[in-house]
């Protein structure tokens, strides 16, 4: 008997109702939180300090990582699974971060643990 090669495995987190339905407890959006805090976020790599200018429009200053050696104007886009879809101004444990400044795009690697400085 031949083996079917037409089914394709796709992982849950990529499939849109997955996404819709998602109750999203693992990680914050940025725009419900008060502007000029500071969040502490550990990625697999690094760990960045997040100061929120503007939660509603993504502004964020941002120090951490081997790209942001002090505190840098950028935008926090959001984060994703490393594919096209977006959790807009939102981090996630889990997901990648993807961050604008100084006219580039960088995108972390996943991210680990979240947590407010006080």
């Amino acid at each position: 008997m031949e083996e079917d090669d037409s089914s394709i495995n796709i992982p849950r987190g990529a499939m849109l109702n997955a996404w819709s339905e998602n109750d999203w407890e693992n990680g914050v959006q940025i725009d419900k939180i008060e502007d000029l805090k500071t969040l502490a976020v550990r990625t697999h790599n690094s760990l960045y300090e997040v100061t929120i200018i503007s939660g509603h429009s993504g502004e964020v200053l941002v120090r951490g990582g081997k790209f942001f050696a002090e505190f840098t104007p950028a935008c926090l886009v959001g984060s994703t699974l490393g594919g096209s879809i977006m959790k807009m101004r939102g981090i996630y444990v889990g997901m990648q971060m993807e961050i604008h400044a100084n006219g580039k795009r960088y995108v972390t690697s996943p991210v680990e643990s979240i947590g407010m400085v006080v």
